[in-house]
């Protein structure tokens, strides 16, 4: 049986200003996950994603390539457990 978790997926570089957030949209609606997606002030991305472990490292590995417009320069991966708070994947602002 899979593991339900959240995880949460921050992404330097070029990553802001260049459809990044929708393109992990895009990609959001290909795997099994809910979640949020939106860009920090400190000029970086944030992935919230919640699902099965499994799925979401999926998902994570695709959103890591970003559009052809990005350039991430580093990804860093946190785990924690399931909220349960998302029914769906979306843009935050």
């Amino acid at each position: 049986m899979s593991e339900w978790v959240q995880g949460r997926l921050i992404l330097r570089g070029r990553v802001q200003g260049v459809g990044y957030r929708y393109f992990v949209l895009r990609k959001a609606q290909e795997f099994e996950v809910t979640g949020v997606v939106r860009n920090l002030p400190s000029g970086e991305v944030e992935v919230v994603a919640e699902g099965r472990r499994e799925e979401i490292e999926r998902f994570f590995e695709e959103v890591k390539q970003g559009p052809v417009s990005a350039y991430v320069s580093s990804a860093k991966e946190e785990w924690f457990p399931f909220s349960g708070l998302y029914h769906d994947f979306r843009v935050g602002y």
